[in-house]
């Protein structure tokens, strides 16, 4: 059976699927890719504003603090060879394939290994951003493609797309992985799922989001080699990476013991239930960041279901399904939960294709509360808040 079976709903197409003809992909995406470069620059200025008024420095916020520097130790030094007992310490919780592009950047370009891992970031956020656009205008047309790029952008924790963080890059991977199914190109899909699988613990999402997508394709075409190839090369990533540390520490469950180190077992929802509870009914005083993650995740639920009404492709809902069951039961830290949800762009489609049929006063109104909001939560995130973001 084709994708097609799972393409959108008629009733929420904006505009004719796809690019005109003879329109070169990049100009066809332009508009969506400055509004993108627009969203975050104006995100950069308040930041930088407020980092003065502070008296911190813009760029250990953008290029070495947090996450950003485990990956630059990575880059500068390599891996933990014993596993250890110390909490929140061991640095093979963090995939390979970003510090070690940093590093190899830094290898051929001036500047230094922060400076090549915000650069691949930066460029990382644009090719994510053009991904996020071609599937939305797959789907539903340029309109839409533009909007949902922007609302990407103009995300509570969008700073982050322009942080020494694997966020951006990772996003790119997965954007560009269900366009590549949208397309029937199941080799190009599954490399990218690969490519995926060793940027993030996520990445198993995309791997699943591939596989399920090119096994629903063999029931129709059960002969396509390159639909067998696709199931057994998407996974290969975060296998590969998960069973090297397997090696590296002698134990089969290597890596599910460092996680345990950094209090990131799976366990049900209770973790987060507990946190809701005392957000929202017993912290008389919650700290507003905290709010933001807990709203993000809240919505993100409704934005899934709506996703499931207007049938969007498998891949899309498999991909945004499993990001939210692995989010949402995981036991360990809670900030950063809404940062992890950020590769989960297609539940904004609901969003943007609503507001692609809105007026253009409300279109102004919801865009302008959103980018501003966006720059205003990006800046607190950033500066006031006294933890990773």
């Amino acid at each position: 059976m084709s994708t097609t079976a799972f393409r959108p709903t008629p009733r929420v197409i904006a505009a004719p699927a796809g690019p005109p003809p003879r329109v070169h992909p990049l100009r066809h995406a332009a508009p969506a890719l400055l509004a993108f470069l627009g969203v975050r620059s104006l995100g950069l200025v308040v930041l930088a504003l407020w980092a003065h008024r502070r008296h911190h420095g813009l760029w250990p916020i953008l290029a070495t603090k947090w996450d950003a520097d485990w990956y630059l130790g990575i880059a500068d030094h390599g891996y933990a060879q014993v596993l250890g007992t110390a909490r929140s310490s061991n640095n093979l919780a963090f995939f390979p394939l970003y510090p070690y592009l940093t590093k190899a950047v830094a290898a051929v370009t001036p500047g230094s290994r922060a400076s090549a891992g915000l650069a691949v970031a930066v460029v990382a956020s644009v090719i994510a951003a053009w991904g996020i656009f071609a599937v939305g205008d797959r789907l539903y047309g340029r309109r839409v493609g533009v909007l949902v790029t922007v609302l990407w952008a103009a995300l509570p924790v969008g700073p982050v797309q322009w942080m020494g963080y694997t966020e951006s890059l990772f996003t790119a991977f997965a954007a560009w992985a269900l366009f590549a199914a949208l397309t029937d190109r199941p080799l190009t899909a599954a490399s990218l799922a690969c490519l995926a699988g060793l940027t993030r613990p996520t990445g198993v999402a995309v791997a699943a989001a591939v596989c399920a997508w090119a096994l629903w394709e063999l029931r129709g075409r059960p002969r396509d080699p390159r639909l067998r190839a696709a199931v057994l090369l998407a996974p290969l990533g975060w296998c590969g990476y998960v069973g090297w540390v397997g090696l590296r520490l002698g134990r089969w469950d290597g890596y599910f013991a460092v996680q345990r180190l950094w209090r990131n077992d799976l366990d049900g929802g209770r973790e987060t239930l507990r946190r809701f509870r005392e957000l929202l009914a017993h912290d008389p005083t919650p700290q507003l960041f905290l709010l933001v993650v807990t709203g993000t995740l809240i919505v993100s639920v409704v934005l899934f279901g709506l996703s499931v009404a207007d049938r969007q492709p498998l891949p899309l809902l498999v991909l945004t399904g499993v990001l939210l069951v692995i989010v949402l039961a995981s036991g360990g830290v809670y900030f950063p939960r809404a940062r992890f949800l950020m590769p989960g762009f297609p539940l904004l489609l609901p969003v943007a294709a609503h507001l692609a049929r809105a007026s253009r006063r409300h279109l102004v109104l919801a865009l302008t509360a959103a980018v501003g909001g966006s720059a205003y939560l990006g800046a607190y995130m950033s500066v006031v808040w006294h933890s990773a973001p």
